[in-house]
């Protein structure tokens, strides 16, 4: 599988990364994580992005790959301590102590990289945060230090001039970040993890989705009207992904899945090789035309 290099960090990341947030959520069992992610690093992944709020994800991680801690790049973020919806913790003890927690639960003596969990430019601005993970840094409890998230807080994270990375939402439903911080990223050398990277494949549901998380992603794709997603699913996917990866900066996409026998799948979705710039100009040109101004990066 290809690599590439993660900006400035030095990493050469596999440009499709695992995401471990649905594991968490939706109560995969241990059994199914360990052939799921072993499965995925035998095929040449090596970026496994998780965070201390995906439920029990950390853990699940930790049992299943520990002890092959030397095949992949550890990413996890801070800041939601108790979980989704509960309340957050940008405070220096805060974030260290959850660096500590995610150590242990991953079973390693160190991260690849820390990123603070979508916190406002207020928070980014205040300064605690970021010293925070610097001096996890200067611990040696992570190699490297990034933002997650979107819109104007993403760009207030690379003005601070802190960051090494920035993961935000790119897709063909969420191209904000392709103009607002992708270009301050690549002139600043930050590198590019893309998040959400197929729009959740949520054209496959005729109706609204029950869960709320994919709404607004769903409702813009009913406006866009992309032609290639009434083709077969695994051409679509192909299609979407492609467009994510062929945006300037981004390293790897973050894709989710609870199948043990996905990960194989999406590998192969990208075996086309990379969509032709005519295809890219395409998709750009059906968002410039379609957009609303309020359609902005979405967690």
């Amino acid at each position: 599988m290809e690599r590439r290099p993660l900006g400035k960090t030095g990493l050469e990341v596999s440009v499709l990364g695992f995401g471990a947030a649905e594991i968490g959520f939706e109560s995969t069992s241990p059994a199914d994580v360990e052939r799921l992610i072993n499965s995925a690093l035998d095929a040449g992944l090596n970026v496994i992005d998780t965070a201390e709020c995906y439920v029990d994800s950390e853990e699940k991680v930790g049992n299943a790959v520990s002890h092959r801690r030397g095949d992949y790049h550890l990413f996890t973020k801070v800041g939601h301590p108790e979980g989704i919806g509960g309340p957050e913790d940008w405070s220096r003890d805060g974030i260290l102590f959850s660096i500590e927690r995610s150590l242990q639960r991953l079973r390693t003596d160190h991260l690849d990289l820390v990123q603070l969990h979508s916190c406002s430019a207020e928070i980014l601005e205040r300064g605690e945060a970021i010293q925070a993970l610097q001096d996890a840094r200067a611990k040696g409890q992570t190699r490297f230090i990034g933002y997650s998230g979107d819109g104007h807080a993403a760009l207030t994270a690379l003005q601070s001039g802190a960051f090494d990375t920035l993961q935000t939402s790119v897709s063909i439903a969420d191209q904000e970040a392709i103009t607002l911080t992708l270009p301050t990223a690549a002139a600043s050398g930050v590198g590019v993890i893309a998040k959400r990277p197929i729009a959740n494949a949520v054209w496959r549901h005729a109706e609204k989705p029950a869960n709320e998380y994919h709404h607004a992603y769903w409702e813009r794709l009913r406006a866009l009207k992309y032609d290639f997603l009434s083709r077969e699913m695994a051409a679509a996917v192909s299609i979407a992904l492609r467009f994510t990866l062929a945006q300037p900066g981004v390293a790897t996409a973050i894709v989710g899945t609870t199948n043990p026998s996905r990960w194989i799948e999406n590998a192969e979705l990208l075996d086309e090789g990379p969509l032709s710039l005519h295809d890219v100009n395409a998709i750009r040109e059906v968002w410039h035309s379609t957009a609303k101004l309020d359609w902005t990066g979405q967690v």
